[in-house]
């Protein structure tokens, strides 16, 4: 699929770009257009990507890159940065792009997060970083994400990168448990305070949610692996296959004489709705079918034989990523028609924006203020299920409109696999395994939120494990604040990074 080059002297818009290097900074400043419209990020087209499952966003060229760089006011109070979990310093890496130095900028985003292709595809930066910046205060704000994005695969198309000058080893060690996004930073972030990390990850691959949870089509495998071994080239060691809380447990790890230990194992037990009939073939929470085709790689067939329904009428209960991304698997494992499920309005859904859109694009079907409330059976297997139509009533404690059943509603709808993802909770089998250690009355481990210190002396926790189900860099942030504690208890020194 081609699409058509910018000039290399000017952008569209007449706005010069990186190559035009006769003009001036000053002179660049000028004319710098803030007032322009967002630069549009290329995807290929939905008759196209419906067929596999390579990914959907093709980013910015280097001159759509400088010319929605040169968009930023460079903000003297810089209020992106103060929306940023990992506290990225936003407006400097886009002034490099903006001046051509694209490597400098991915040196300067790592200065601060460890993981910036995975976080440019899949952080919900129009809740974060974006949601501050100046500019969207009367218009379109600066596209953050995909502009960091843009500086990480340059730096990897280019071999740019360089790993960053590391401390004289402190001689502490440190257990990580989890390679999510928390661990992965907690991990990296101690590697680069001189510490000796060991990161142990229950499955056999690295990379927790990020490999399991999201679809080649929105994070490639290849990128998840290329930020997994930055991570490792700061000295982290990752031992695969180890389940701590059944493998080793935590007291296991003091015993071996690991100093701290940071817990980052995620929420994945899947919750289900409790209604007749979700114990028959054809039904799998999120979790399971995703893990199937991602981890497990069905979406590779016939190349990994991994067993997984492949339903021709699918129905996805739930209005979150989760549903959208299992919702979207579906339909390019062979579905002649999906449906997502949901029980309020659109204007409820927690998913992204973005992704509904590309959703909708795909011919996904949205069946809004719907309810399942039983799933029909024909000789053990899904053959449909019985839905209540809904309407909003007032907010309940989320903020959101109530859904209230209308009565006499109910209608059926023909559907051979039902995949719930309306949420999860957490895996007791850690927290079971560790005495003392205290949580909520949901099950999540308790901390302090400054530090994501716990109960028990030199264990810290962070993610999903302590919040619930929250966003990547939600969790990313949590594994700083918790490298920071850890570095300032076994040192007693401020971390710099």
């Amino acid at each position: 699929m081609s699409f058509p080059l910018l000039s290399p002297l000017l952008g569209q818009d007449g706005y010069p770009t990186a190559a035009r290097k006769t003009v001036s900074r000053s002179n660049q400043r000028k004319e710098r257009p803030s007032s322009l419209p967002r630069t549009p990020m290329r995807e290929r087209d939905p008759s196209e990507r419906t067929g596999d499952f390579e990914e959907v966003s093709l980013g910015y060229s280097e001159e759509e890159a400088v010319r929605e760089a040169s968009r930023c006011l460079q903000c003297r109070k810089r209020p992106c940065v103060a929306g940023c979990p990992v506290e990225v310093d936003i407006p400097a890496f886009i002034r490099l792009i903006r001046e051509g130095e694209h490597a400098a900028a991915a040196a300067k985003i790592k200065e601060k997060n460890n993981l910036p292709a995975i976080c440019g595809r899949v952080c919900p930066q129009e809740n974060q970083c974006e949601a501050e910046c100046t500019l969207g205060k009367k218009g379109e704000p600066v596209a953050i994400g995909r502009l960091e994005r843009f500086a990480a695969d340059w730096e990897a198309t280019h071999k740019g990168g360089v790993s960053p000058d590391l401390p004289p080893p402190t001689g502490k060690r440190i257990a990580v448990v989890g390679s999510g996004p928390a661990g992965l930073t907690c991990a990296g972030d101690l590697a680069r305070m001189g510490h000796q990390v060991t990161v142990f990850e229950a499955l056999n691959a690295p990379g927790g949610v990020l490999v399991y949870g999201i679809p080649e089509f929105r994070l490639p495998k290849s990128i998840v692996k290329r930020e997994v071994e930055y991570v490792q080239s700061l000295g982290v060691r990752i031992l695969l296959d180890h389940v701590i809380g059944c493998t080793l447990t935590l007291q296991d790890l003091m015993r071996d004489g690991y100093e701290a230990v940071f817990i980052g194992i995620g929420a994945g037990l899947p919750v289900f709705m409790g209604i007749p009939g979700e114990n028959l073939n054809g039904v799998y929470s999120a979790n399971e079918y995703l893990t199937r085709s991602n981890l497990m790689k069905a979406y590779l067939f016939p190349d990994y034989d991994t067993p997984i329904k492949r339903g021709k009428r699918v129905a996805v209960i739930g209005g979150g990523n989760v549903a959208l991304d299992s919702a979207r698997t579906a339909l390019r494992l062979g579905a002649e028609e999906v449906s997502i499920v949901y029980r309020r309005s659109r204007a409820e859904m927690p998913a992204r924006a973005e992704e509904i859109a590309h959703a909708e694009e795909e011919g996904i079907q949205f069946r809004f203020l719907t309810l399942p409330v039983r799933i029909l059976e024909k000789d053990g297997w899904v053959r449909g299920m019985v839905c209540q139509r809904m309407e909003l009533g007032e907010p309940d404690e989320s903020g959101r409109r109530r859904p209230i059943p209308v009565e006499g509603s109910e209608f059926e709808m023909e559907v051979d696999l039902v995949i719930v993802a309306i949420g999860t909770r957490a895996n007791p089998l850690l927290p079971s395994t560790v005495p003392g250690l205290r949580l909520n009355r949901w099950g999540y481990i308790e901390v302090d939120p400054e530090t994501g210190r716990t109960s028990l002396p030199n264990v810290f926790a962070g993610g999903d494990i302590v919040t619930g189900s929250a966003t990547v860099i939600e969790a990313m942030g949590a594994g700083k604040k918790a490298a920071r504690a850890i570095h300032r208890m076994l040192t007693g020194e401020e971390a710099l990074i």
